[in-house]
């Protein structure tokens, strides 16, 4: 019996070694980052970006939210109509803000939106000092429409939606 602990125990001894010296003579893949940028696939989740304009105040992603991380705050003005007629009323966004804190990058909001105002965008690199800077509000969201990319081509064979081809 003591033979075979000995025994055992050597063998394994023996395995990690040569893992060991297997890998020490592979060279290192570290990226050197920040100093060196990492290629990062084409469709990875970053942070969430806001396009301003296309923004209408629906709600819609912050009610299929499951974290309840977005907080949007509007009020209403009315206009006078030019020509005559009724006076129309619009929600003006005063507040956009999302709790990375909080957030899980699900991408629920994203596909929520029906006026493609929220875009995922390659940026990663937001940490903050204090967790109550986690929460961005919406000039900091849309500076990062800036880094989304454009849709990738369409694959061979593909055709256009109607909404393509407008």
């Amino acid at each position: 019996m003591e033979t075979q602990l000995h025994g055992g125990f050597g063998q394994g001894l023996v395995k990690g070694l040569s893992v060991t010296l297997r890998t020490m003579l592979h060279r290192s893949v570290t990226v050197q980052y920040p100093h060196v940028r990492p290629d990062l696939p084409a469709r990875s989740r970053g942070v969430i970006a806001l396009k301003q304009e296309n923004c209408t105040v629906c709600y819609k992603c912050s009610r299929e939210c499951p974290d309840w991380c977005i907080y949007i705050d509007a009020h209403k003005e009315t206009h006078e109509p030019a020509g005559g007629g009724r006076a129309r009323s619009a929600k003006i966004l005063d507040r956009f803000a999302i709790d990375y804190a909080l957030c899980m990058y699900c991408g629920i909001c994203v596909e929520a939106c029906p006026f493609d105002a929220l875009f995922w965008s390659r940026e990663f690199d937001y940490a903050e000092y204090d967790i109550h800077e986690l929460t961005h509000e919406k000039e900091r969201l849309e500076e990062w429409t800036y880094t989304v990319l454009p849709p990738p081509p369409l694959e061979v064979g593909a055709e256009a939606s109607e909404e393509g081809r407008a």
